[in-house]
């Protein structure tokens, strides 16, 4: 899903340049026309030349600040270029001007729903429904929204609505060569790999396909290669399965086979325990009726548990609803304040180092090789690098550069081989693995999977040595996706 340009797709790039030369004839005659300054501005943008496309929306929008399009377009570049705070701001002025727009309204919400902000998400997605009750987009983000927030009877209703009979969406290619086609496997419920960043728009002509609503009768979208985006099999596996049906229809090269993905669901983490230098959390999914109980503190004593203790709801990322349970008497009120009917109860693996902070380092598994993706300094057991006592701290930015400069040199090479070993045994051609260190040396492990996020850097000085590792990640995962057979 992604955030939308009002208007249909654009022309070859030929016939783009060729537009865009009568356009700036006619603009010569008419240097006023905010209309011909808006096809301009969309033109450049259709074309890659998102600088002067963002640069023709301001300046309409400093003539007329509530010109509804020109704010939205702006909000997509911006979105689509990585400054969400801004593109944020955009629809927010476009919702402030325009409060019964439908358009404004949803691309709004999917700032917010990829904020993590799903109430407010789900605010405006209600408002664009009421402004347009077929507005099949507003439809799908809030079904995302609502998963979130714990109605899933309300997501199913507005999952059927918005994907139905919407299964595909054609995402705007902006490059001057032939694209290379892609189609991009997602599941409706959820559990996406975060793809925004991975699949360019200036090389790749991106068809997204849901996959248990698409008709097996109708030819797949033209493509060259697969990449299944449903990643998260605690979370769904009937998409997985409905992956690997339309998977039928193609010769095509798929990356990240559902086959593969639905083997690293947290139960099949079980098959690490045997990769030398990997300390493995014991887990075990429980119904909630189970932890709901009153003996349930003796259940888990009996599985192997003790207090503190982590639990979860399967199927979700960023730390949402995932807490950690420091004794019986807090167990009750931890399993109430969790969604679903089932919970992973994880054992609680102790990562401080002696000056008290935690550590958590990502690495990124593409194409059969390693790449570091960050190291984050916490004094909090949840660790996730946007929240992490990062941007203020110098000491921790260095520690975090030196990680990204010499991996194997800052983990040893007991914990390489073991992340070496991870990687094969997982089968992905593209995931993530997050861990900690102990004093041994050994790799503690936190998670393994397919729906890690990769972002560009805010664009901030301080992030500035970030940047080569995370194109290096860019760069491999394109080539991953290109190559030929």
């Amino acid at each position: 899903m992604g955030n939308q340009d009002p208007g249909g797709a654009w022309p070859p790039q030929r016939e783009r340049e060729e537009a865009l030369r009568e356009l700036e004839h006619r603009l010569a005659s008419d240097p006023g026309s905010l209309h011909l300054q808006f096809e301009r501005a969309c033109l450049l943008a259709a074309m890659g030349r998102t600088q002067e496309a963002r640069d023709g929306y301001l300046k309409i929008l400093a003539r007329d600040p509530s010109q509804r399009l020109a704010l939205n377009h702006l909000g997509t570049l911006l979105f689509g270029t990585g400054y969400r705070t801004a593109a944020r701001t955009a629809y927010e002025q476009a919702v402030a001007r325009h409060p019964g727009d439908a358009l404004s309204h949803a691309n709004l919400g999917n700032v917010l729903l990829d904020s993590g902000e799903y109430s407010a998400a789900r605010k405006h997605y209600e408002t664009a429904l009421r402004a347009d009750p077929k507005h099949h987009q507003a439809h799908q983000g809030l079904a995302y929204a609502l998963a979130e927030l714990g109605d899933q009877e309300g997501a199913r209703r507005h999952r059927r609505e918005g994907f139905q009979n919407h299964p595909v969406t054609t995402l705007p290619y902006r490059g001057s060569a032939p694209p290379v086609p892609a189609l991009l496997l997602i599941s409706a419920v959820g559990g996406n790999i975060p793809t925004r960043n991975l699949l360019d728009d200036r090389i790749f002509q991106t068809y997204v396909v849901a996959p248990e609503f698409y008709d097996l009768e109708t030819p797949l979208p033209p493509h060259q290669v697969v990449f299944n985006a449903i990643g998260d099999p605690d979370l769904d596996q009937p998409a997985l399965a409905a992956a690997e049906s339309l998977l039928a229809f193609t010769s095509a090269r798929v990356i990240n086979h559902p086959a593969a993905v639905r083997e690293t669901g947290r139960a099949g983490h079980a098959r690490l325990r045997a990769v030398p230098g990997v300390t493995m959390p014991a887990t075990v999914r429980l119904p909630r009726e189970i932890l709901a109980a009153p003996d349930a503190a003796r259940v888990l004593a009996r599985e192997g548990f003790r207090f503190p203790l982590l639990i979860r709801t399967p199927g979700y990322q960023t730390g949402r609803h995932f807490v950690r349970v420091e004794s019986a008497e807090a167990l009750p009120d931890a399993v109430a304040s969790l969604p679903g009917t089932s919970l992973a109860v994880i054992e609680f693996l102790d990562a401080r180092a002696p000056d008290g902070n935690v550590r958590k380092y990502r690495v990124m598994m593409i194409d059969g090789r390693l790449y570091p993706l960050h190291l984050a300094v916490s004094s909090r057991w949840k660790v996730h690098y946007f929240t992490a006592d990062m941007a203020d701290c110098p000491d921790h930015r260095a520690e975090d550069a030196e990680f990204l400069e010499d991996m194997p040199r800052v983990l040893g090479s007991r914990a390489m081989e073991a992340l070496a070993r991870i990687q094969a045994l997982l089968g992905l051609d593209y995931g993530g693995i997050d861990f900690g260190l102990n004093p041994a040396g050994d790799l503690l492990f936190f998670e393994a999977n397919a729906t890690m996020v990769v972002n560009r850097p805010e664009p901030d000085s301080r992030w500035d040595y970030r940047r080569p590792a995370v194109e290096r990640i860019f760069a491999a995962v394109r080539a991953l996706l290109t190559k030929p057979g």
